[in-house]
């Protein structure tokens, strides 16, 4: 176990017995590990220890930039989130906090909701595992929990480590910290502006920039136009709190709108919004404004780039284990868009971008290859097979699975 840092002001050895007892009382791994995602400890079977990546040929350095995003979701809403690793695995976290944030964190996992060879059958069909034994024989390490019962020990865990933040967790979770850089930036464009004449009083065309730059994905290029949007607004009301305000308001939500539409989940976006909208009437002074905003901005931004390949791919392994549990049932992009909260042509950009297949191709390979085990079973109708699997109409199944098999499914019960 890592030497506890001079900066981190958690007491590790709490947060390693609060593991400890976590792992021990629900056979689940636990993890400590600090907020650059340095495993400080770990109980049990944990990420550390799960040797998923490597059978299946994969990297490892996604993992713990998926495990930071989940920290961060966690943070923003409410102390607790369920996700996904890179393979399909599930975690939850709960992060540990300090006089500024958060210091640490405790992740328990991994762990599936599903069959485990369902769980082979459709969160790795893609990803053509050499071994499929081994692969089944690592997996088996992780526990089966049923989803409600995830929800509780989520709950349980979060609980466990409030018990250590000792700090009112709405207060200190909407906390931010001060950027100073950003700060600085906002400083040096109203001294720009003092040296202009006759600025304009609000720059409609700066923010049509940043919105159009936040809707691309172009990070630095957002972060500048961001600190001249606020160096504007803060020169132009001319020392007016309200005005400030009332413009902070409508800039807050143009970016909420904007992050929507890039992907980000409405209900979570909104409630985040919502929040933040409530903290700015409490504020008393422009500096105590300017403080607050640049942290606030710092969140939408992280929250908008930093972690946009792993929230993708938490949303396509939400969208995977719902197929793989509904198959037998109709499904359409339109219903599981809605389910991940997601329109249904982004999310079939990013279903074809993270799975290399489009959204219908994936359910009808999945459906193909229940069908196939079914068969393979040698005592069910070919009718009922077909029910099974969501085909109402046997013809059209059997057209189904001869293009995607290469044969009917009567030749290949023969075969």
């Amino acid at each position: 176990m890592s030497a506890k840092s001079k900066e981190s002001l958690f007491d590790q050895k709490v947060a390693v017995e609060c593991a400890k007892a976590f792992s021990c009382s629900t056979g689940l791994g636990c993890t400590v590990s600090d907020t650059k995602g340095t495993v400080l400890y770990e109980a049990g079977y944990g990420c550390a220890s799960c040797e998923l990546c490597a059978a299946l040929g994969q990297g490892e350095e996604q993992c713990p930039r998926v495990h930071m995003y989940g920290m961060v979701e966690a943070e923003r809403f409410g102390g607790q989130y369920i996700y996904f690793c890179p393979q399909g695995l599930n975690f939850f976290v709960s992060p540990i906090l300090g006089t500024s944030g958060s210091e640490a964190k405790i992740t328990a996992g991994p762990f599936i909701m599903v069959d485990y060879q369902d769980f082979v059958d459709c969160e790795l069909a893609e990803k053509h595992c050499a071994d499929s034994e081994a692969v089944l024989r690592i997996l088996k390490k992780a526990p089966i929990i049923s989803p409600a019962t995830v929800s509780q020990l989520s709950t349980l865990l979060f609980m466990a480590v409030g018990f250590m933040n000792n700090v009112a967790a709405e207060n200190k979770l909407l906390s931010v910290k001060q950027s100073d850089d950003l700060q600085s930036q906002i400083s040096n464009y109203i001294v720009q502006l003092k040296e202009t004449e006759n600025p304009p009083p609000y720059p409609f065309e700066l923010e049509r920039r940043l919105l159009q730059s936040i809707s691309r994905q172009e990070k630095k290029e957002a972060q500048q136009y961001l600190n001249e949007l606020l160096g504007s607004i803060l020169f132009s009301a001319g020392g007016n709190l309200a005005t400030i305000k009332s413009r902070t308001t409508e800039l807050l939500v143009l970016i909420s709108r904007t992050a929507v539409e890039c992907g980000a989940d409405p209900t979570q976006s909104l409630r985040l919004n919502h929040g933040y909208l409530q903290a700015i009437p409490k504020l008393r002074t422009i500096d105590e404004l300017c403080y607050w905003l640049s942290g606030v901005v710092n969140r939408y931004m992280e929250s908008l780039f930093e972690f946009s390949d792993a929230r993708h791919s938490n949303l396509i392994h939400r969208c995977i284990q719902y197929i793989g549990t509904h198959y037998g049932e109709k499904i359409t992009l339109e219903e599981t868009a809605k389910i991940v909260y997601l329109s249904a042509p982004y999310l079939s950009r990013i279903f074809k971008e993270e799975t290399g297949s489009t959204f219908n191709d994936y359910v009808t390979t999945v459906r193909i290859e229940k069908a196939k085990q079914l068969i393979r079973q040698g005592d069910l109708r070919l009718s009922d097979i077909a029910l099974m699997v969501g085909y109402e109409d046997q013809s059209y199944f059997t057209k189904v699975f001869r293009r995607v098999v290469g044969c009917s499914p009567s030749e290949f019960r023969k075969k």
